[in-house]
């Protein structure tokens, strides 16, 4: 699915539908014990962000969403079953929190039995203009899919004579991008079985409510003086007793405001140029070692930073029984290329695998615990703690080689920040680039430079004839 925002994701006018959780779930929710399960220490770090920056005074969306086309006349009632028993699958989707104790901070769990949970559908109107349709389901989104409220998921759809559009968006805690790649294969199925009148078997999909309370018990087992926490007080050190920002001028005061971002996301290159680059590095550990080792050399050229330091997204789906499980189920891994003593892209692969092999289990404690560790104060006054470049390839994601017949894509909400993420996308058609920024000048400048050498880079790589002698 090509990552985008829902401004470009191609919305077409027609009769808009949503479905949120019904009133009755809503009463049930409101009366529910505690669940002992705790929050995974991303999601916390997610919520409390949230409520820093609002209480700075400023409104922050940072919902993700899938976007997909069912062909051919729909039946309402059959998309509404598919869609309730897709979400009782994934417990995390009627698990929320609470602000309790004595100074409102502390975040407890609650927790709806799967036969508590049921859909309200509101027929919202027709919508004959495509802006006006995109700003309010933008609106809509924003206020419904947020880290502060619950339940913060909302499902929609756009109805014409040729099929439906549908809309889906969550707020961050309880999904990542691997969560929203598999929701157009999941819903179709559940929609399909539906008119057919057959039974989809329940698959065994592990509960993200369970890895939580696993996962940070044994982040809490970890103390100070554990080499992990060792490892990540030196690095943050070498970054200025900061975590790292894009080593290059976004044009962004030191202590000011919040800056509202832009979004940069086209293809990257074709199939076949991803194809040979991917070769190219395989030795070296595959693409994702190639655009590190890429995005250092680039960096250095645009910034001049000798060394690139960057906290590298890894997915903790470490089971099985996590595979298809929607949850947030990423960790990071720091690592350090010493770009100007490794001045080729050969050199700079050789560099990238040594720092994540070294460094990649890193990734298995969650950050904020270590943070918590080292004593440092991290008050959170943006939504990211740091700069990322990230790669997934999602072609072996079921029903990836028919999201371009219907219109899938991942979305990002586009708001307010002071870091650069990037994603880097491996897809049937190629790689596809997008990333959210500081809307500057500056910082507009040096994004659409990164990307055109990040291609430069890639293509030179991929299409050996047309390199020079010294780009090795």
């Amino acid at each position: 699915m090509r990552m985008t925002d829902i401004q470009r994701c191609g919305i077409r006018p027609g009769r808009l539908v949503e479905w949120t959780l019904s009133p009755r779930t809503l009463d049930i929710a409101a009366a529910l014990p505690e669940d002992s399960r705790p929050p995974a220490y991303i999601q916390e770090s997610h919520i409390r962000t949230a409520r820093s920056v609002r209480e700075d005074g400023l409104f922050v969306p940072t919902w993700l969403g899938a976007a997909f086309d069912i062909p051919g006349p729909v039946d309402l009632d059959v998309l509404q079953e598919a869609l309730r028993v897709w979400t009782l699958r994934h417990e995390t989707l009627r698990s929320g929190f609470r602000w309790s104790g004595d100074a409102g901070d502390a975040m407890r769990r609650f927790t709806l039995d799967a036969d508590a949970v049921s859909l309200h559908r509101e027929d919202v109107g027709d919508f004959p203009d495509a802006t006006e349709l995109t700003r309010h389901l933008q609106d809509r989104f924003d206020s419904v899919a947020d880290a502060l409220r619950w339940p913060n998921l909302i499902y929609t759809a756009v109805v014409r004579a040729d099929g439906v559009s549908v809309y889906m968006a969550f707020d961050h805690s309880n999904v990542d991008a691997y969560s929203i790649y598999r929701i157009p294969a999941d819903i179709h199925e559940l929609y399909a079985a539906g008119v057919e009148g057959r039974t989809v078997p329940r698959p065994r999909v592990g509960s993200y409510v369970d890895f939580c309370e696993a996962e940070r018990a044994d982040a809490d087992r970890v103390d100070g003086g554990h080499d992990v926490v060792s490892r990540w007080r030196e690095f943050i050190r070498r970054c200025d007793g900061r975590l790292p920002s894009f080593p290059v001028d976004l044009g962004v005061a030191p202590g000011g405001p919040l800056p509202e971002q832009r979004l940069l996301r086209e293809p990257l290159v074709d199939a076949a140029d991803a194809a040979a680059f991917e070769a190219y590095c395989r030795p070296y550990g595959g693409s994702l070692v190639g655009v590190l080792a890429a995005t250092a050399l680039v960096v250095h050229e645009i910034g001049g930073e000798p060394v690139y330091r960057t906290v590298v997204p890894f997915h903790t789906r470490s089971r099985s029984r996590w595979s298809e499980s929607v949850g947030w189920y990423v960790g990071g891994a720091p690592i350090e290329i010493p770009v100007a003593r490794a001045p080729d892209f050969p050199s700079a692969l050789r560099a990238v695998r040594a720092e994540l092999q070294a460094n990649r289990r890193l990734a298995r404690l969650p950050i904020d615990r270590v943070l918590r560790l080292l004593g440092t104060d991290f008050r959170p006054t943006s939504p990211d703690l740091y700069s990322i470049v990230s790669y997934v390839d999602a072609r072996d994601v079921p029903g990836s080689d028919h999201w371009p017949d219907l219109s899938a894509y991942a979305l990002l909400r586009v708001s307010y920040g002071d870091q650069v993420c990037a994603w880097v996308t491996r897809l049937r058609e190629g790689l596809w680039f997008a990333s959210r920024y500081p809307d500057t000048d500056v910082a507009h400048k040096n994004l659409r430079l990164y990307v055109e050498r990040l291609r430069g880079v890639v293509t030179s790589v991929a299409r050996p004839r047309s390199r020079s002698r010294s780009e090795f």
